[in-house]
């Protein structure tokens, strides 16, 4: 595998904030700007089964199929870097745009990154952009095409096949710029309460409800309070 040789740290965006921001602009906003953070169950448990998965010293061959963890990645075109959990070699008889030369292995092969999950598949495409932004670093650094990839969902023991279509790559693009716009002028978006809001382990520190109903409220009260110190008193 290649190690990709990169500038410093502040010319990149983590990665794996990309599901942060695909769950909520400002939830990654909270962490990777602000540089708040806090665990609750969800993400402890989730970092416990990446504990799992995190060697960078594993690399396996199973038949015709070659296992590495914990690699390496970087895009220099959008400017995030990050891990992938697993990256899975597959043996191929014939060249392709797919295939790719290793140089301590014979023949030709095809990469496909694999993401660790906690959960269950979920209803938006929030781990599929990260796990797209994971195959397009890995097109970028073997200079090959990557058209899938997996998911392995802890909760339910299987993965699921993700592939990379178009619109799914069109969207790691949106997000991504997206990203370095709220990064550079290092603004952190207003809250939206929604239902998700209660899965989120910085909601004590979000405070989506006075946040995005409360700021009015409280912009309406001073408003009015300013109106009243205006008004001639019954004494004058």
């Amino acid at each position: 595998m290649l190690v990709p040789s990169v500038r410093e740290d502040e010319d990149y965006l983590m990665l794996s904030g990309i599901q942060h921001f695909a769950f909520c602009p400002r939830q990654w906003a909270l962490i990777h700007i602000e540089q708040q953070w806090q665990e609750n169950v969800l993400t402890t448990e989730g970092n416990d089964i990446h504990r799992r998965v995190d060697d960078k010293e594993f690399d396996e061959s199973r038949g015709d199929k070659r296992i590495v963890r914990s690699v390496p990645l970087v895009s220099e075109r959008l400017r995030i870097r990050g891990i992938a959990d697993m990256v899975e070699l597959t043996k191929q008889q014939d060249d392709s745009e797919e295939s790719i030369v290793l140089g301590n292995r014979d023949g030709l092969w095809r990469a496909a990154p694999v993401e660790y999950k906690r959960g269950k598949p979920k209803p938006d495409v929030r781990d599929a952009v990260q796990l797209c932004a994971q195959a397009i670093c890995l097109e970028e650094m073997l200079r090959t095409s990557i058209p899938t990839g997996f998911i392995y969902y802890h909760e339910i023991r299987r993965r699921e096949n993700i592939i990379f279509t178009d619109a799914l790559r069109d969207r790691v693009e949106m997000l991504v710029a997206s990203m370095w716009s709220l990064y550079e002028e290092a603004r952190t978006p207003r809250a939206e309460y929604k239902k998700h809001c209660m899965q989120c382990s910085l909601l004590s520190k979000c405070k989506p409800k006075l946040s995005s109903k409360g700021a009015k409220s409280a912009s309406a009260y001073i408003v009015n309070w300013l109106e009243r110190m205006d008004e001639p008193s019954d004494d004058s």
